[in-house]
């Protein structure tokens, strides 16, 4: 699966595959603020935080925003 296919998406909503390819892989999602309230989507992922920022840049997004976090194992 590319990495494409988990932008927009939450990461509670990833199945047990998914979640079984891209463990130990880095994710950012926005942070939360009372002003924006966002969702909680996947906006960049990667094999580290510099490929996430550099994601999110690419995007036009700012990486200050954005809070990282590695996706653990399904169970």
């Amino acid at each position: 699966m590319a990495i494409e296919n988990l932008l927009g998406r939450a990461p509670e909503q990833m199945s047990l595959e998914e979640r079984r390819q891209w463990v130990a892989s880095w994710i950012a999602v926005e942070i939360y603020s009372t002003k924006t309230i966002p969702l909680r989507r996947i906006q960049a992922a990667g094999k580290d935080v510099h490929e996430c920022i550099a994601m999110l840049r690419k995007r036009g997004l700012n990486p200050a925003n954005f809070e990282f976090s590695l996706l653990p194992p399904p169970y």
